[in-house]
């Protein structure tokens, strides 16, 4: 049988006072400025005005919300592995002291989710740290934020739909970036810009940032320079010079910008870096053509091979082979571009070979003084110093003469035939790598006045990041 005690006022013997009270829908416990929990309805309050309501150790609660703060993980996360999965309630200590480090925010967050971010080692400004949207806004754009600020610190709560996570600290800032960020090749900075300069080929990977007018990559794309053949043989075309520049970029450009950066989105694009033509040949054949390079929707022609003794005519390409003994000069700005990514190179004479063409100038003609000198290269400061590039191979020397200049801009002199009594025969100079400038001819004899390999292409990209 279930025993029951029916009361509606429990009090204190001492004084009278009320322990629990009932009255209608309301019941408290303790009295005056003593109460302590008072239940009205479908409404409970714990506590008084002045008093506290204290967790017992050990104990834990559930369903009262947050206070506007987080517990703070006691892991310190790194670069290794270099991806952190933030989860709400939770502030993180991040170490980009070796390298960068992406935290990706709360997959369907829930208004009034909080999550705090503390620059451990003072190295965002070297190493930044990506915060990954996730598939909300931050702060109202559609873009993942950049922390590149030494010390900074971030607490994030997610509003709504429209502004998504929201920064709540008054020291620093956090917004999805309106501008380009990449990896690929070696990143330099000049300013506010960023280049990223292939030596080889590699693939240049863009993440986030695709807000006009900040989605424009200026480009400087050089193939590989023509190789050479021995015996008077022609200077190596130099390799296709392309660029263009962003309106708004204020580096000096060359004579070829075409005026039109290429617009770029959050991809992957594969980066070609064109070799230059193989040398010395075996034979008095003509020379090898450089190899083209790519970015995206530019692709320059590789530089023209030298032209051989005899029929062995010079070969076309972004700038034109110098012709060999008594034989015309190649094309350049083959496949033809506008502006023109190179020009023809020389005519050769009766007893030397001509020069290659350079991205801004024509190869130089041979006569009875020697070979002819490469045609120059062009200047661009995209890197933010200028550096000329794409000049064209001197001709190799038939007579007691010298061999032809290298064009400026990377091309190799042609070799010498002996100019002076007991002088020996010298081969023909390799065009100077990631240049994309031509090589010089070979002279005679065969046996020691051999030719070269063209000079390996480059290719620059710069952007704005800041």
């Amino acid at each position: 049988m279930t025993s029951t005690i029916k009361v509606d006022n429990i009090q204190k013997v001492s004084d009278g006072s009320s322990i629990i009270k009932k009255c209608g829908s309301t019941t408290t416990v303790g009295s005056g400025s003593g109460q302590t929990i008072v239940i009205d309805g479908a409404t409970v309050t714990l506590g008084r005005c002045g008093g506290a309501v204290n967790l017992a150790s050990g104990a834990t609660q559930t369903g009262f919300g947050r206070t506007g703060t987080v517990d703070w993980c006691s892991t310190i996360y790194t670069n290794s592995p270099g991806t952190v999965t933030a989860v709400s309630g939770k502030g993180f200590f991040l170490n980009t002291t070796s390298g960068t480090i992406t935290i990706n925010l709360p997959s369907s967050p829930s208004v009034g989710d909080i999550v705090s971010i503390k620059d451990y080692a003072n190295t965002f400004d070297s190493n930044s740290v990506t915060v990954g949207r996730n598939g909300s806004k931050i702060a109202g754009d559609c873009n993942d934020g950049l922390l590149t600020t030494e010390g900074q610190s971030v607490t994030l709560i997610y509003a709504d739909s429209t502004k998504g996570w929201l920064n709540i600290q008054t020291d620093k800032t956090v917004a999805g970036s309106d501008f380009i960020t990449a990896t690929g090749g070696t990143i330099t900075t000049s300013g506010d810009y960023k280049i990223h300069t292939f030596n080889a080929s590699g693939c240049f990977a863009v993440t986030q940032g695709l807000s006009a007018p900040n989605n424009k990559v200026s480009y400087v794309v050089v193939a590989g320079g023509g190789g050479t053949a021995v015996n008077q043989a022609g200077g190596g075309g130099a390799g296709g010079f392309r660029e263009g520049k962003c309106s708004s970029d204020p580096y000096s450009d060359s004579p070829l910008d075409s005026g039109t950066a290429i617009t770029v989105t959050s991809q992957t694009y594969p980066i070609t870096v064109g070799a230059g033509g193989p040398g010395p040949q075996p034979t008095p054949a003509g020379g090898t053509s450089g190899s083209p390079s790519v970015f995206a929707t530019i692709t320059s022609a590789g530089g023209g091979g030298g032209g051989g003794s005899g029929s062995n005519t010079a070969k076309a390409g972004g700038s034109g082979g110098g012709g060999g003994e008594q034989q015309p000069g190649a094309s350049g700005n083959t496949p033809p571009v506008s502006p023109p990514q190179g020009q023809n190179g020389g005519p050769s004479g009766s007893s030397s070979a001509a020069g290659g063409g350079g991205a801004g100038a024509t190869g130089g003609s041979s006569g009875a003084s020697g070979g002819g000198s490469g045609g120059q290269g062009v200047t661009s400061s995209i890197t933010g110093s200028p550096v000329t590039r794409a000049g064209g191979g001197g001709g190799g020397s038939g007579g007691p003469s010298p061999g032809g200049n290298g064009g400026p801009g990377g091309g190799g002199a042609g070799g010498a035939n002996a100019p002076a009594s007991g002088s020996p025969t010298t081969a023909g100079i390799a065009g100077t790598a990631n240049t994309g400038g031509g090589a010089g001819g070979g002279g005679v004899p065969t046996t020691c006045g051999g030719g070269a390999s063209g000079g390996s292409g480059v290719v620059i990209l710069r952007y704005k990041f800041q």
